[in-house]
């Protein structure tokens, strides 16, 4: 099977559309906003649809070994001097994007050799600049790495890795250290001559490589496909005329007295006929080598799957068709009296649960994370969620779950009401702030934690008043138009009568105790999912791109079957054996499925994360259970 490529839904797409339109109109084309072409040409050609500056923007400085992100601006990098930040949408904010100008300008299609950017002087004997060099020698010691983008696409820095692979990496270090006993730590290997004990070296200068695809339509000029970098290390002698050669920039960790640091930049441009504009994120996407191992994973979900159903078929067919027929058979009334097995507590079925109230809520919210999860995927499938539409994801997760209030009331309401509860007004109240409270006092706990630690991933108070209108403002609301229709309709009728008194629970057997029957439960929903769980948590804390929303959406719908089907086939054992309490058994039986996913986030934690500090490992543990919390909901 082909590799899935994120912009070939959306080529299709835009392809079916702009023949539309072009029936329509001869020379009008449709893109999605954001996502469409820009056309570049030779400085003295520019035409109003053509322009010849190419702009370089920054994002955020994150790091593998720490959760916190910086702003560009945090660091003593050069700075673009007033020019006006792009805007971002409420996906980038919450994920602690922020893009901003950068002082390096390229004319398309003219070369630049070693063109002097700035020039930084540090005083170690001024407090200040000691404080600013500090921080640099720290993020170079955490290996944090940039993020620069040219034409919407990440400029990337590709290197070879074992079996003659090659890999693209979105980002590049800021520089690496040679530890005291003068091992390389990270990128300081690509350079024989970063050798000094106790020493940082700082990458001053970046080979630029912009790849161009000319436009079959000569008139229109080119765009671009792609751009690479080698990040070098300088020593410039000559700061104000830098000739790019010598020795690399060292910064010893015992440095004192003045220490000036040159920022140059070379850029150069190729063509490349091969690559195409719509397919101009395949390089980076095929550089990540593992689409093989989600074949695998989606046959073993697949293989659950059957089995699954297999079993309840079994039940379903054999058993109650022939308990159902013996039913039929029975034309005395003695006959009838030799009831056994689930047909013993059919008057005690229907009993509402204990703590119904809270149940209900579940129900509410659960719903509403299900939709939001299946329409969110159904879109990423369509390719309008790419990695080139950035923060798009995240977006429309947000807006949507606000949007389904609605159903969550309806539910909660419905489930409640044939519970016999009175109290719907707590019942609303209760639908509409218990998880998402939780939720967001989580969210608040951790925004204030990274707000301290200075970091770019701190979402500014605008942002969070926003995001409580969004709730009070239309999701509470909804939640109650919601619930005002679930309690308008009358109570689910129930097919049989419930006993006035309550039967006696025999003595139960081992696995049809409620315990470890809920923990069996969750084991084979999180068979189907962990293979992605690792995938979804790289691209989360290792900062990789997640772009197999095809995999994600078979295995999202494989999960909610699994789910069913595990709840149902465990509630037949417990009735058999005459327990009838099955309502909260059935939530929590696939809702256990979280506490699993909760033990290998702890697992990835200590075995595949090189996380210090502890401000980053409370940030870890605080997203991972507002994690937990919406995938228990979920599953249950």
């Amino acid at each position: 099977p082909r590799r899935p490529r994120p912009d070939m839904a959306l080529r299709r797409l835009l392809l079916v559309a702009a023949a539309l339109a072009a029936a329509a109109t001869p020379a009008a084309t449709f893109y999605l906003p954001g996502l469409a072409p820009v056309n570049f040409c030779e400085a003295g050609k520019e035409k109003p649809e053509c322009k010849s500056g190419i702009e370089l923007f920054v994002n955020r400085l994150d790091s593998v070994e720490s959760v916190l992100p910086y702003e560009y601006t945090a660091f003593d990098f050069c700075q673009a001097e007033g020019k006006k930040r792009p805007s971002e949408n409420l996906g980038q904010v919450l994920f602690g994007e922020r893009i901003e100008p950068s002082p390096y300008r390229f004319t398309f299609n003219k070369k630049e050799t070693c063109k002097s950017v700035c020039t930084k002087t540090y005083d170690t004997t001024k407090p200040e600049d000691k404080q600013k060099l500090d921080f640099l020698k720290k993020s170079m010691l955490l290996n944090y790495q940039h993020h620069w983008i040219v034409d919407n696409m990440p400029v990337t820095w590709c290197y070879d890795v074992e079996d003659g692979q090659r890999f693209c990496n979105p980002g590049f270090p800021i520089g690496c250290y040679i530890t005291e006993d003068g091992r390389p730590k990270d990128a300081c290997v690509i350079n024989v001559q970063f050798h000094e004990k106790d020493t940082f070296y700082i990458f001053n200068h970046v080979d630029i490589k912009i790849y161009y695809h000319v436009v079959e339509n000569e008139a229109l000029g080119a765009r671009l496909v792609a751009a690479k970098l080698e990040p070098k290390s300088y020593k410039h002698t000559h700061p104000d005329n830098p000739d790019c050669s010598g020795v690399p920039m060292d910064i010893s960790n015992k440095a004192s007295g003045e220490v000036k640091i040159a920022y140059t930049y070379s850029v150069t441009f190729q063509e490349e006929k091969s690559i195409r504009w719509a397919s101009r994120w395949d390089y980076i996407l095929e550089s990540m080598p593992h689409t093989h191992i989600q074949w695998f994973s989606i046959m073993n979900s697949l293989v659950i799957v059957l089995f699954l159903s297999g079993m309840v078929a079994m039940i379903m067919l054999r058993t109650l068709h022939k308990d159902i027929a013996r039913y039929n058979q029975m034309d005395s009334t003695e006959d009838a009296q030799e009831e056994f097995g689930w047909k013993l507590v059919h008057g005690d079925i229907f009993r509402p649960p204990r703590k119904g109230m809270l149940l209900s809520v579940f129900l509410g919210s659960g719903t509403q994370i299900l939709i939001m999860t299946f329409v969110t995927l159904f879109f990423a499938c369509l390719g309008f969620l790419s990695p080139a539409n950035r923060g798009a994801l995240m977006t429309c997760a947000v807006v949507l779950w606000v949007l389904l209030g609605t159903p969550a009331g309806y539910v909660a309401a419905r489930f409640y009401k044939s519970f016999g509860g009175e109290k719907w007004k707590t019942n609303v109240l209760l639908t509409s702030f218990l998880c998402p409270g939780i939720v967001f006092a989580d969210f608040f706990i951790m925004n204030l934690i990274l707000w301290g630690e200075g970091s770019s991933a701190a979402i500014p108070f605008g942002t969070l008043v926003a995001i409580l209108a969004l709730w009070f403002c239309i999701s509470v609301p909804l939640t109650f138009i919601g619930a005002y229709f679930g309690f308008k309709k009358n109570a689910i009728e129930h097919p049989v009568r419930t006993n006035q008194i309550p039967r006696q629970i025999p003595e139960q057997s081992f696995y049809t105790k409620p315990l470890p029957g809920i923990i069996m439960g969750g084991i084979l929903p999180f068979g189907c999912i962990f293979i992605q769980l690792f995938f979804i948590l790289n691209s989360i804390w290792s900062h990789q791109m997640y772009y197999m929303f095809g995999f994600l959406f078979l295995v999202f719908i494989i999960l909610v079957i699994t789910c069913s089907e595990a709840t149902i086939l465990l509630c037949y054992f417990h009735l058999c054996a005459e327990d009838y309490h099955w309502q909260w058994r059935s939530f929590l039986t696939s809702g256990f499925t979280a506490v699993y996913f909760l033990i290998y986030a702890i697992h990835y934690f200590f075995s595949k994360l090189q996380i210090t500090g502890t401000a980053s490992t409370i940030l870890y543990f605080g997203y991972t259970m507002i994690m937990v919390l919406i995938f228990f909901l979920f599953t249950g």
